[in-house]
């Protein structure tokens, strides 16, 4: 439990990314700065990421659902896998062909909604190599380092200290944290993982 309290105290905010894609903001944790500040702590730390098949193929795919990579890391003998499928900018799973898919788009002007077909790429190794290292992102967050961006949080709780602290405003860090989970639950805001 100790490595957990370590790495979930660890305030990431400064190497994640945003990525808008319409009404939808996707939150990225740096993947080079994920396993860096992991190793700093435990240098014994490893990853795995797993292969399949005849081929060792770091991937397995379903024709129906795409593909999916999967990680496992070790820290202080402490083992977790974590999975995650080949996605593309709008969360549509990647398959071995691309495809079409439908969505309903409000015109205001109009006030109607009209039908628009948008197109998922087909997968290639670039995109299966960006998922296994998110992938790896997640796999560490269940470690601690990092959790608390996939519940949509903007700071890390203080594991061993519970009492607020007064910030510049004279608003605590408590408080804080309570006013921008519930600006986030306005807005609506969906994390990938």
């Amino acid at each position: 439990m100790e490595h957990f309290k370590k790495l979930f105290e660890i305030n990431c905010n400064d190497k994640t990314e945003k990525k808008s894609n319409g009404s939808t903001e996707l939150t990225y944790l740096s993947w080079t700065y994920a396993w860096s500040e992991v190793k700093k702590i435990y240098p014994d730390a490893s990853y795995e990421i797993l292969k399949f098949g005849e081929s060792q193929l770091p991937y397995i795919f379903d024709e129906k659902t795409g593909y999916m990579v999967f990680t496992r890391v070790t820290i202080e003998g402490i083992t977790h896998e974590m999975w995650l499928p080949v996605m593309d900018s709008a969360n549509k799973a990647m398959k071995d062909k691309s495809y079409t898919y439908k969505v309903k788009k409000y015109n205001y002007q109009t006030k109607e909604y009209t039908t628009v077909e948008k197109e998922v790429q087909s997968a290639t190794m670039f995109d299966i190599n960006k998922t296994i290292m998110r992938c790896l992102t997640k796999n560490l967050a269940m470690f601690g380092l990092g959790l608390y961006i996939y519940a949509g949080e903007d700071l890390p709780e203080s594991v061993e200290d519970e009492s607020p602290k007064q910030t510049k405003s004279n608003v605590t860090v408590k408080d804080k944290e309570v006013m921008i989970t519930e600006q986030q639950k306005k807005k609506n805001k969906r994390i990938i993982h």
